[in-house]
Parts: structure tokens; sequence; C-alpha cells
């Protein structure tokens, strides 16, 4: 087995919409602003300052969230390709495409802003982020495990204010949130540890452990990536100074449904780790 075997076997939707979503054409780094922004966005979005947005924002214009959008992507496939190979074995990612290829746009020249298609490339992210939600190998306390550490990596303000309802229905608690911060030392179950540490290997370049597969199934595995690189987008928002929170104590709570959707359905206090 291969990392793209293993993604194509066990991602089903999410694997074609994976696909789709690499064919994105890569971000024009041409203006040593936005070259600069995607290296900040890449190794610590968390420190992104106003210096660099405004930068950036001078040197794309009213392209900035399409510019972003493409800038997400190929920080963020990459990590995919990486951390699935280290998994299951090396690959031929430029072999035949499960999809056809998303239409390039012209090459721009250095120094100008590019021509983006804003649209299609959100849809085809939105498409992503909803199929891979709809994944359902990991129990929701594990999900919302991984999702809460990569918020709190990222620094992002309102994905650290919400908690998943379906976790806490399945019995996770405020100490077990709590817990992503020093995983590696805590007491939380092997297999919430291996795809903690999955977490880490794709937004930190952590090396993935050696006993990955034997904690976590490999539907499991292929989920925890796509679910990090999903949960990433957030990377977005917070580059682009719009992550604020939508409540100013507690936090809010939410449900994924069967389609994949989220939805907002409360507060709680901050007892929720």
């Amino acid at each position: 087995m291969t990392g793209r075997s293993a993604l194509t076997t066990h991602g089903g939707e999410a694997a074609v919409a994976f696909e789709r979503v690499a064919a994105i054409p890569a971000p024009d780094l041409g203006h040593d602003a936005v070259a600069e922004f995607a290296e900040q966005l890449a190794l610590d979005v968390a420190s992104m300052d106003d210096v660099q947005r405004g930068a950036f924002f001078a040197a794309v214009g009213d392209q900035a969230f399409a510019v972003v959008q493409r800038i997400y992507v190929h920080d963020f496939v990459p990590r995919v390709e990486r951390v699935l190979d280290d998994v299951f074995g090396a690959s031929d990612w430029a072999g035949p495409p499960l999809v056809e290829p998303f239409e390039t746009v012209a090459a721009q020249p250095p120094q100008e802003p590019p021509v983006e298609t804003p649209a299609d490339t959100w849809a085809l992210l939105e498409e992503f982020m909803v199929v891979v939600a709809r994944l359902r190998s990991l129990d929701p306390r594990t999900t919302e495990l991984v999702r809460l550490r990569g918020a709190r990596l990222h620094d992002c303000a309102v994905c650290k204010s919400r908690r998943s309802q379906d976790a806490i229905d399945a019995g996770a608690t405020g100490d077990e949130f709590a817990a992503v911060d020093a995983w590696d030392s805590s007491d939380l179950p092997a297999s919430a540890k291996a795809a903690l540490a999955l977490t880490d290997a794709m937004v930190l370049g952590a090396a993935v452990p050696a006993d990955v597969r034997e904690h976590l199934t490999d539907a499991q595995v292929v989920e925890v990536v796509l679910d990090v690189m999903r949960n990433a987008a957030n990377k977005i928002a917070v580059s682009l100074g719009a992550d604020a929170a939508t409540v100013t104590e507690g936090v809010e709570l939410f449900t994924t449904d069967a389609d994949g959707n989220l939805e907002v359905v409360g507060t709680a206090g901050s007892n929720l780790g």
C-alpha cells in the first residue's frame, strides 16, 4: 500500500474532493509581499502581524481572499501527501488523476496581482470540507481533540471558542479537551494520542510515530489526515485577521450532521477546556 492508494481506498468521495483541491493552480508568489505572507502562513500563521497583512493587501487588492485560498491549498496538500506516504509508503502523486484536472488560469507577470477565480476555488474547498466531515471512522471525541489541537496551534479565536456537542454527548469532558495542550504526557487513550501525533506531524512537521497503525485503523489514519487539512482552513481566516470569536464568555456548541454541515446549537460555560 502507498499513501495515495490508502487515500483512494479509505477516503471515498473525500479522496476525489482532495484531488480536485490539489489541482487548484498555485498562487503567484512573484510579489515579495505575497511571498512573505505565504511563508508566514505556512510556518506560523498565529504570528502573522498587521504589517505583513497590510503589505499583502496592498499587493493583491480585492483578490486577497482568493489568493490566500490558493496559498492555503499549496501549503497543506504537500503535508497530506507527506504524512500519508510516511505512514503507508511512497506514492506517485503525479500519477493518473481520479478526476479531471481543475481548469487553470493564465500565468500573470511578477509584481502584478494574479487573476483568480474565487467562486470556483471556494466552491472546491467547501466541497472538500463537507465531504471530509462525512467520514465516520473516528469517534466524535477523537475528531474533536484533533480539531481543537489544530485550533490552538493556529491560534484561531473562533475555533478555540467552540466545542463539539457530539463529542460531549459521547462522554468528552473539559479535562479531556484541555489535555490536547500536552497530549503526549496526558492520560488520553493510545488511539487519541496517535491521532494527535498525526495532527502534530501535519501542522508542526513532527515525525510520524512508527506505531500509529497499531492504534488507528488505516481508515482512521486517512480520516485524521484529511480532518487536519479541513480544520486548517482556519489559516485563511487567521492570516487575514478575520477569526474573531462569536462569543465573549464560555464556548459555542456545535454539531456536525450526516451531510457534513456544521450547526451551532448553543453555548456553555468555560469549564469545557
